[in-house]
C-alpha cells in the first residue's frame, strides 16, 4: 500500500529542512523525485542525498512567486520523468514583525511565497496529476493556522489560506482522482527556527515545556507522513490538515 515505485514526485523547497525530509520520504518509498529550489548548490546536494537512497532524482531552479517559472518547473519535471503523480507545495518564508509596523512589501512577499505559489504549482500540475489517475497534492501549512503569535500575522494568514485552499482543491479535484491534504508542522529544528531561537531566547524552553513528545521536531519526522499521503494507503484521505508537532497544538 505504501509503494511509490513508478511514481514521480515534485517537491518545492525540497533542498533542505522539512522539504528535504518530505523528499526523502517519497524517495525511500520508491518514487522518482524532482527537487525544486532557488539555490543550485543546495539542489545538487539534495539530489545526491536522494540518489544515495537508491532513488532516481533531479533538480530544477524555480522562483515559486513567478507564474512562468512555476509552469516551467512542472514542464521540466514531466519532460525529465515522463509523468507527475505527487506535488508537494513546501516552499515558504517568514518575515517576522508586529502587525502595526508590518511593511506592505513584506506582506506581499510572504503571501506570494507561501500561498500563491501553492496555487500556481497546483494549477500547473493538475492536468498531469489527473492524467496519471493517482494524483496527490501535499501542501505544507503550519500550526499557526490554528493559533496566533504576535510577530507572525502574515505567516499565519498565508498558512491559514493554505489550509482553506487545500479543502477547496480537495472538493474540486476529488472527481479527477486527486487527493489534496495539508501538513501542519509544529516547532521543527531547521535553519529558520534556529534563527528564531536566537531572536527569542525563551523559545527553546517554552517549546520543550509544551510539547508532549519532549523535543523539537526533526525533518526526518516528515518522511513517513509524506510516504503515507502520497501512497495508495491514503487513497480515501483528502481535505485534511494533519498536525506534525509532537502534540504541541493539543497541549493547553
Amino acid at each position: 500500500m505504501f509503494d511509490l515505485k513508478n511514481r514521480v514526485g515534485l517537491v518545492t523547497g525540497g533542498n533542505g529542512g522539512i522539504g528535504l525530509g518530505l523528499a526523502r520520504g517519497l524517495a525511500r518509498a520508491g518514487a522518482a523525485v524532482m527537487v525544486a529550489g532557488r539555490n543550485a548548490g543546495k539542489n545538487e546536494a539534495a539530489v545526491a542525498e536522494l540518489k544515495a537512497l537508491g532513488a532516481e532524482a533531479d533538480s530544477v531552479i524555480v522562483d515559486v512567486t513567478d507564474e512562468a517559472s512555476v509552469e516551467a518547473m512542472v514542464a521540466a519535471t514531466v519532460a525529465r520523468f515522463g509523468r507527475l503523480d505527487i506535488l508537494v507545495n513546501n516552499a515558504g518564508i517568514n518575515i517576522r514583525n508586529r502587525p502595526e509596523v508590518y511593511e506592505l512589501a513584506d506582506w506581499h512577499q510572504v503571501i506570494a511565497t507561501n500561498l500563491t505559489s501553492a496555487m500556481l504549482a497546483s494549477r500547473a500540475a493538475h492536468p498531469h496529476l489527473k492524467a496519471g489517475g493517482v494524483g496527490r497534492v501535499i501542501n505544507n501549512g503550519s500550526m499557526l493556522s490554528i493559533f496566533g503569535l504576535p510577530f507572525h500575522a502574515a505567516y499565519g494568514a498565508s498558512k491559514g489560506g493554505v489550509v482553506q485552499m487545500t479543502k477547496s482543491m480537495a472538493v474540486a479535484w476529488g472527481g479527477d482522482g486527486i487527493t489534496v491534504n495539508c501538513l501542519l508542522p509544529g516547532w521543527i529544528d531547521t535553519d529558520l527556527t534556529r534563527k528564531a531561537r536566537q531572536d527569542m531566547p525563551a523559545l527553546n524552553d517554552n517549546v520543550l515545556a509544551r510539547t508532549p513528545r519532549g523535543r523539537w521536531g526533526d525533518p526526518r519526522d516528515f518522511e513517513g507522513i509524506a510516504a503515507f499521503l502520497a501512497s495508495d494507503a491514503a487513497a480515501f484521505v483528502t481535505g485534511t490538515a494533519i498536525p506534525v508537532d509532537g502534540g504541541f497544538s493539543v497541549h493547553g
